[in-house]
Formats: structure tokens, sequence, C-alpha cells
């Protein structure tokens, strides 16, 4: 493998969604290419690669001393994992430089099983702190790619105390949400942004108090003049986003940030420059360094600015049914390409520059502030709609064909070789091979004579067998014993080495073949049985309530209640601690530690854990993997996870209780039939499952200035949603609830018989609280909610 960066300058990562953005990230100067796979991808609308493409990549790179990286950074379902194991094995056998991994299935199933990959966690894993970096050191992982949300001061902390590879974004499409933690695509329509399928609705309009805005779409990252200040932060990745960009904007964006990288000294000024007008070529959304300058990006979004790619050439002021007119700010040429993006908010339409008109008259291209016709392939346009430039005439031109002849020449990845040569008497000649854990050894007979000059030597075998022609391997090493002062003729020795590697490569084939599936079968074995069917787990129902605030305590009084989950906050842990009511209650009381806790808030919440643990209150619920690290020198601990510790398979589960939970609890976006299956496996984590609450949509560290705290919104389409905006953080919710509980019956047959319910927002004694506690008593469906994906299903 080849995935660490020896260089000292920090490594340039270029995206990869088809085979054309593949080969302008390599002609451009990326030092490694992430892509994924048309499965398990967080972008499944790019057109991603098959597996023949990946080994075919793998080859292409390394054979240029470049390193591919594979995105297998989706939640799996329970139905997916022998597929995923499949797929974990043959990218085992390829050899690929690295995993980026979000799911623990995928963790623990590489590190069981696999071992010869190597294992990147994605930002999706929401890492944003030193906490969260060692705990991915403890568990064998070799990158974290950092949360986007951390300032370079934080980015420095997290640095100091750890020596896990660093990796962060530098340029691209920004989320509104925490990578990982947005449910919003999925709460609307099934389409989860957690499995790659995100339908964007951040980027659309939305209506607070009569004015319309683009709340939740962030500017694009860029970094490009913050290089010198990430490298000496300890960062040894430079991530580009763009899966989904044309290759056009891959090849521009690499080039301008190798450009910035490969200058130094009085030079450096002018590249940037020059990089800046390759980046204002890249038909992004305006610029902005995000949370890199600071805690409070003034410049990270605007509620004025569309939230559509491309560069924004003006408003359609007369259309019919074949043409648009407008005026042009940039200028326009045959072969560009354009979007219409309606006023309406509704998708835009792209289509590409085949006649333009200015008055009359027929042109090839037109300058910028020209009042321009251009003729449309589609009707339907109206005044007032937006016309953007999406690429350049002038764009990275191989074709998918031609990427796809080029990579067909790609021989296969060679594996290093060594060779011991000995001769044991003047008539033999002996070989001995090792490549990876093939060895092979053969002796020939040879016909020899004393050497009166240029006696056999290591440099004369050396020659003849670093020839390996199209083996799959390439002499790395080559030693001999002492060899006597003779003349073997080079055409029998080059027969030797033909008929050696023949044999050799045979062996070497074989044993790949036998390890991936001896690897493979391991796994397969190891994956959990169906549930016997005529034998469903049985036993009481246990009910949870998240509650928020102390006040409310008394619930625990009511004779359904089980356990109360409550906020880990100083004036919370106050009022329990001193009020005494408790004490016999400690089992029944959770702790619920903050979401986010970045390193300067640490100190503070593990106070508060060390006052309660002192207390005899040793249950605590977590939210992020940086969490379980707060408990390593706290045995007596016992930790649960929320569903933001994604569960959507057995193997994820596995994970977690192998990583110090006592319970866990299933994915809230989760459909009925993965909880059909996933509930019936034995994994020894006993479950809970949401069964009510308001779903936090987004969470977010970006501010909405022109919110208040709290507010509503409502979209184009009529949803109305609720935004909180506390703690620093910004929370967007439905003010539809989701709601189970008219299924709670089939759930308590399936074998979900651990319910918790969020009243957080409602409170347990408010009208609708007790309704909610009333369903739980008597499962009745309850009107004016959401089962979320449980009955349509999770895409």
């Amino acid at each position: 493998m080849t995935t660490q960066n020896t260089s000292k300058r920090p490594e340039l990562l270029a995206p990869a969604g088809s085979l054309e953005a593949f080969f302008a990230a390599v002609e451009a100067g990326a030092d490694a290419v992430y892509a994924g796979l048309k499965a398990f991808s967080a972008r499944a609308k790019a057109k991603n690669f098959s597996l023949r493409d990946i080994e075919r990549m793998t080859g292409y790179l390394h054979a240029e001393g470049r390193r591919l990286y594979i995105t297998l950074n989706t939640l799996v379902k329970e139905a997916e994992l022998p597929e995923l194991v499949d797929t974990l094995a043959a990218l085992e056998e390829i050899g690929v430089d690295a995993l980026i991994l979000q799911d623990l299935a995928v963790w623990r199933l590489a590190k069981t099983h696999f071992p010869g990959l190597e294992l990147h966690a994605s930002t999706q894993m929401t890492i944003h702190n030193a906490a969260g970096v060692r705990m991915l050191e403890r568990m064998g992982f070799t990158r974290a790619v950092l949360a986007r949300e951390l300032t370079l001061e934080q980015i420095r902390t997290i640095r100091r105390q750890t020596r896990l590879e660093l990796e962060h974004f530098v340029h691209g499409a920004l989320c509104f949400s925490f990578s990982g933690q947005c449910f919003f695509s999925s709460y609307l329509g099934g389409q989860s942004g957690n499995r790659g399928r995100c339908t964007q609705p951040c980027r659309r309009r939305y209506r607070h108090k009569g004015k319309e805005g683009y709340f939740f779409s962030p500017n694009d990252l860029s970094a490009i003049d913050l290089l010198p200040q990430l490298e000496q932060a300890g960062i040894c990745s430079l991530k580009i986003e763009g899966r989904m960009k044309s290759a056009e904007y891959v090849h521009n964006v690499v080039r301008a940030y190798r450009m910035v990288l490969d200058t130094t000294g009085k030079r450096r000024q002018q590249a940037l420059a020059e990089a800046r007008e390759l980046l204002r070529d890249s038909f992004g959304r305006t610029p902005t360094r995000g949370f890199l300058a600071g805690d409070n990006p003034a410049d990270i979004a605007s509620r004025h600015r569309h939230g559509a790619t491309g560069r924004w050439l003006g408003e359609i002021t007369a259309a019919r049914p074949d043409a648009i007119a407008f005026t042009t700010r940039d200028p326009l040429q045959i072969g560009d390409r354009v979007r219409v993006q309606p006023a309406s908010d509704q998708p835009g339409r792209a289509f590409t520059v085949r006649r333009l008109r200015i008055g009359r008259r027929q042109v090839q291209n037109v300058p910028a502030g020209s009042q321009v016709w251009l003729a449309t392939p589609f009707a339907g346009f109206r005044k007032g709609d937006a016309v953007f430039k999406v690429s350049s005439r002038q764009a990275f031109s191989l074709s998918e064909a031609a990427c796809r002849r080029r990579l067909e020449q790609v021989r296969a990845k060679a594996a290093p070789l060594k060779l011991h040569i000995r001769m044991p008497d003047n008539g033999s000649l002996a070989v001995r091979a090792t490549v990876g854990p093939v060895e092979l050894e053969r002796t020939w007979q040879v016909e020899s004579s004393v050497a009166t000059e240029n006696p056999l030597s290591p440099a004369i075998l050396d020659r003849i067998f670093r020839a390996t022609g199209n083996a799959p391997f390439a002499l790395a090493g080559l030693s001999c014993s002492k060899l006597p002062p003779v003349v073997i003729p080079p055409s029998r020795l080059k027969a030797i080495r033909r008929e050696f590697y023949a044999e050799l490569e045979q062996a070497f084939g074989r044993q790949r073949q036998r390890l991936a599936q001896v690897h493979r079968r391991q796994a397969i074995d190891d994956l959990l049985p169906e549930r016997d069917a005529d034998r469903p787990d049985r036993g009481p129902v246990r009910i949870t309530l998240v509650i928020g605030h102390s006040r409310d305590l008394h619930v625990l009084g009511q004779d359904h209640v089980d356990r109360v989950v409550l906020p880990l906050r100083e004036s919370q842990v106050q009022d329990v601690l001193s009020g005494g009511r408790w004490a016999r209650r400690k089992e029944s009381l959770v702790w619920d530690l903050p979401f986010i806790l970045f390193d300067r808030d640490r100190a503070r919440i593990e106070e508060l854990i060390e006052r309660l643990l002192t207390h005899g209150f040793v249950n605590f619920r977590l939210h992020n993997l940086g969490h379980i690290e707060l408990f390593a020198d706290r045995p007596q601990a016992r930790l649960f996870g929320s569903y933001r510790l994604f569960i959507l398979n057995s193997e994820a589960a596995r994970a977690w209780r192998e990583l110090g939970l006592a319970e866990g609890m299933y994915a809230v976006e989760d459909d009925r039939d993965n909880l059909a299956r996933l509930a019936g496996k034995k994994t020894g984590l006993a479950c809970d499952l949401t069964v009510y609450a308001r779903i936090p949509l987004l969470t977010s560290r970006i501010p909405l200035p022109t919110l208040q705290k709290q507010g509503s919104l409502t979209s184009d389409r009529g949803d109305r949603f609720s935004v909180q905006q506390q703690d620093g953080l910004t929370v967007l919710s439905s003010q539809t609830d989701f709601s189970l509980t008219g299924h709670l019956d089939e759930l308590a047959r399936l074998g979900c018989r651990n319910w918790t319910a969020d009243l957080s927002h409602i409170g347990p004694f408010s009208p609708r609280g007790k309704e909610v506690l009333n369903a739980l008593r008597r499962p009745r469906e309850l009107p004016g909610t959401s089962a979320f994906n449980y009955e349509f299903g999770m895409e």
C-alpha cells in the first residue's frame, strides 16, 4: 500500500465522479484521487465506477506514484451486508490505498477480516475534536477527515494531541448541516443523504415573516490563500469536494491548487492571482473561507444568494417557446453550457448553447454586457428566471470513450518481487522468488563455460530478470550467493526467466484469489444468522422519555415510564444533586451529553461527569464517537448510544458494543423492512427505537442572523419548519412531529420492545405530551404526525 504521504508538502486530493474527471484530476496534478463505487457511495448520483474500473485506476495511479481512495461512506442496510463483504474482499485484492467510511459496519468487517485495507474516517463521522481523533487512532484508522466546522486554531489543538493523519476540505460545496447529521432530504421523501441520495432541500427557497430567502444554502469553500496556515496547523491532505462536478471543474480547481502549492517565495502572490482566475472559471458559488477564518464567518451564507452553482449571467427579460433574451454579465459563446433556474425555485434545466443572436444577427460569441437572444431546446421559461453559465467550451475535452480506451491499456498493479539466485554447481541455476505471501524456488540445468571476461554477476542477472513483461510484479531486489566465474548464454537466462515468471504469475494469482476467498468466507460466516421466526424475542416493553428540564423528572413516578434522559447541563446537574429525592432512582436517570463538544468545552463537561459519577449517577447517552473517549478512565460509567450513533445493520450494532456501549439505538430514519431484518439479529447490544420526536433535520454551526433565536419558515410546497438557535448551534426541525405510536404493536412483534419518546420540545405534562404518554400505554396513531420512512421506505 502507498497511502502514507512521505512528501513534505500536503497531499492534494481530488474528486472523481466520472472517468473524465479522474483523468482531469491526474493531468492537473493531483497527488491522490478519491472515487466511489456504484454502491455504498455518498454521491450515488455521480457516474461512479465498477470494480474493474477501480482495478485499472489503481494500477494507473500506482504506476505514477499516486494514490486511490475509495469512498464507502454510506450507511448500509442489513440485507446489503453480504454485498458489502464481497466489495471489501474485491478492494483488498485490488490493493486500493484506503477506504473512506462512515458506517462502523465497514470498520468492523475490514478490521476483523480484511487487514489489507487501510481506513480513513469520513467527514460524515462528524469528527470535530481531539477525543474523536484519538478514538479513531485506537480503532486502527490511519486518517481522519475532519468536520468542516473547525477553525484553524481548533485544528491546531487537535494536531497537538494525536499522531493520526488529518485531512480537511479546502474547496467546494459546503453542507449547512454537520456532515452525516442531516435528515432533511430523508424526511421529505425517503432520499437519505446518509445513503448518498440527498435531494438538496437546503438549496431551496423558504419564507420567513413574509421574506423569502435561501437561508440554508451556504457559499462554496475556497481556502486557496490559507494553504500555508493549513499546512502549519498539521493538515496532511488538502481535499477538493466535487464528485458530482464536471471534468472541467476538477481540472481547473486542481490546477489552481497545484500551482499555489508548488510556488514559494516572492512568486506566490502571482501564483495566487493566477489561481484565483482559474477558480473564477470553475463555475461554483460565491467563495468563502468558511470556519477556517474564525468562529463567526460573516460570508458563509446569505439568504439573498441563490443556491444554484454556476456563474450568474442575468435574468430573462423576454421569453419565447424557443428562445430567451437577457443581458449577459459574462462573455458567452457557442458551445458554452447554461442552466435556466426558474424564479419559482423549481429544478433548473441545462443545455448547450447552439445559436446566439444580437438583434437579428447570428453570432459565434458575445462580450459581457450584451443584450442577447439565446435559442433553447425547452419551452416554459419565463421573464425573471435566472440564467447561469455552468461550463465553457474550453472544457477538459477528453471524452469518456477516450478515457476508457486509455484505462484499458493499464497493466495490473505490480507487486514487489524479491529474487535470490545461486549456482549449486557449474551446471545448475536455482532461483527463489518472494512476492507477497508467495514463495517459489526452481532449479534449471544450464551449460556454462569458464569466463575469460564479463563473468556471471548480480548486475547481469539483475538486468536479465528486471524485465517482467506483463507479469503483475516488479523486481524490487535481487541478491546472489557467491557465483562461480562462468558464462551462461543470455538466451538461456531469458528462457529461464520467461518460464519462471509464468509459473510465478500463476502461483501468485492463485494465492491472491485464495486469500480473498478465505477472507470473504470468514466474513460471510461471521455475519449473524436470521432469527428463528418461530421463537421471536419476548419480554416486557421498556419506555424511556427524553425531557428538557429537571422540573419534569417526576414523570418517573408514572408506572409505565422506566427511564428519563436529561440534558447534561450545569443547571440540571445542580438541580438533581441538590434535590436529593432522586437518590433512589439513579439507575433510571440517563444524562444526555451535548451533541457537539469542541475541545474548549471538554473540561467543563468532564467536571460535570465526574461530579455525577461521585454521586452514583452512572448512565450517560452519547451522540458522537469522541464522547466514548471521555469515559476511558471511568469504567463505572454505563454508556448509551443515541440515534446519531447510527445502527442500520447488525455489524454496526456489534461494533458499538465492542467499543463500549451498554445499549444502542436504531437509526431514526430506518424503515419497516430493514427494522424487521435487524431487530431479529442477536447482536449482544440491546437497542432502543425512537417512537416519538421532533426530528432535527439540520444541525449546524452556521448562524442565521436574519432569524430570531426561535422562528418558523415555510417552503414553496407549504411545509412548515421551526428554527432554534441555542448554544452556538442552529437546528431546523419539521413542525410535524415524528411518531410510530400507531405501529407499536407491530414493532413489539418484530422484537423492538425498547421505546424512546423525545418530549423535550413539548414537555411530558403538556396536553400534547400527555397525549403521547397515553398512546404509549394504549397504542394508537396520533393525528398531525409523520411516520418518517417507516411505511414508505428509505433509499
